[in-house]
């Protein structure tokens, strides 16, 4: 799952510039009935639905594989880990270089590379190939968001931007969830390697689609690389007291859901469940939930507050923890539900916060909270599925919590810090 899921999107690599989203559109931007939004919109919407489609294509696969190379849960979870931890090593360098070489150039390249790789994924001979295919793809994938966003600022007028974006996220969130039921039903009929090509041709399509499309950059004007200038505007961010407990918030709660949803395939698929390949996929439908918590969560900070909002996220996450323990699968599918609606909306909360908080270098912030999120989602599936494999549900369940636990405690200090600011004579902003 990616920022581009919550309804509070970021904008990484808006610019390696210290400039707001808003003060970098044009007003002379494209907006709705004017010519080239609507297909600039579907472009986007297909590029979105392509990259989270292939990005998660693997997750609800696990079991197969596992069945497929005669490999551990742990040893099979790499397959999603190593696509989510490369996108978060890869994010921040490719949103800087798209400012050298523009965002419509580095989302065509980065879209040719993650398909063509999708098509070889099917192919892959052995666990190890297939992991180092995720990983160049996972690479690939994180030019894909570190353009996109900045792209629409660019090109888009101001009281049009939220519209357009709100598209590109329904692509993203749409693709996460398509991706692993297409290859859930199609795994259920022939196989992971045919679950794998579905995916990978569905995503061509959309890559065509894009390509047919997308219109030509009018605003972009290239920059030069400054390394040391980024880097400073990194270190920066990276000595905000705030900014990284919001990645550590950020981290934790894609700890807990890389978790879950990389082993809950094992959980259903064995007894007493003993569930379809499909029907596993379609479990996916439960993203849904997070899409309607995420975009309720600025309500619920105007009446709780961030820290409250953040608190009810973890309340309602870890209660759907506790209920996913029994061996009901109504209560399974209610815990998921849970966990699914208070992840998005804890996320939603932190990835907003990220970009209020951040008064220059507001690109570097976003994509530091993106490189945290999915560095989370990677610990999260590697060692949620080496607990199951040890201890089984229960023993991914207490990784969870005690990720949960580690929430807790950054907002309990957080709270603690805002008293302490609160007492003192002056700003205090290094307590914030």
């Amino acid at each position: 799952m990616s920022p581009a899921h919550t309804g509070a999107p970021v904008i990484p690599g808006a610019s390696t510039a210290s400039f707001p989203a808003s003060e970098t559109t044009t007003p002379e931007g494209r907006e709705p009935g004017r010519p080239g939004y609507r297909r600039m919109s579907l472009a986007l919407f297909a590029a979105g639905l392509a990259t989270f489609a292939l990005l998660y294509s693997t997750q609800a696969l696990l079991p197969a594989f596992s069945d497929g190379f005669g490999v551990t849960a742990g040893q099979a979870s790499w397959t999603v880990s190593a696509a989510t931890g490369a996108l978060a090593l890869f994010v921040l360098p490719l949103s800087a270089l798209s400012e050298r070489f523009g965002r419509t150039r580095m989302m065509t390249w980065s879209m040719a590379v993650a398909v063509g790789v999708g098509l070889l994924v099917p192919f892959a001979p052995s666990l190890d190939w297939l992991v180092a295919l995720r990983a160049v793809q996972g690479a690939a994938i994180a030019g894909i968001p570190a353009s996109a966003m900045a792209y629409l600022a660019e090109e888009v007028k101001p009281k049009a931007l939220v519209g357009a974006i709100g598209l590109f996220v329904a692509g993203n969130s749409i693709g996460g969830m398509s991706g692993r039921m297409v290859t859930g039903w199609a795994a259920q009929l022939g196989g992971w390697r045919v679950g794998l090509l579905a995916v990978g041709l569905m995503a061509l399509a959309c890559a065509a689609a894009f390509l047919v499309l997308l219109p030509r950059a009018r605003f972009f004007r290239p920059a030069s690389l400054n390394p040391r200038a980024v880097g400073r505007t990194v270190a920066g961010h990276l000595r905000d007291p705030l900014l990284l407990r919001l990645y550590g918030i950020g981290a934790l709660f894609m700890t807990v859901f890389g978790a879950v949803y990389t082993v809950i395939g094992y959980r259903l698929v064995d007894e007493p469940f003993s569930l379809g390949q499909g029907v596993i996929g379609s479990i996916f439908l439960i993203y849904l939930v997070g899409t309607v918590s995420s975009a309720a969560a600025g309500q619920l900070v105007a009446r709780t507050g961030r820290r409250g909002a953040l608190y009810l996220g973890v309340t309602t996450t870890a209660l759907g923890l506790l209920l996913s323990l029994s061996d009901s699968l109504a209560a399974v599918l209610t815990g998921l539900v849970l966990i699914t609606a208070g992840f998005f909306a804890g996320h939603a909360v932190a990835s907003a916060a990220v970009s209020r908080t951040a008064k220059s270098g507001r690109a570097q912030a976003s994509a530091l909270y993106q490189s945290a999120y999915y560095l989370g989602s990677s610990a999260g599936g590697t060692l949620g599925a080496l607990a199951y494999h040890s201890a089984g549900w229960a023993a991914t369940v207490g990784i969870a919590l005690l990720a949960v636990l580690g929430v807790v405690s950054i907002t309990l200090y957080g709270s603690h810090a805002a008293r302490v600011e609160r007492r003192m004579p002056g700003p205090a902003v290094a307590a914030r």
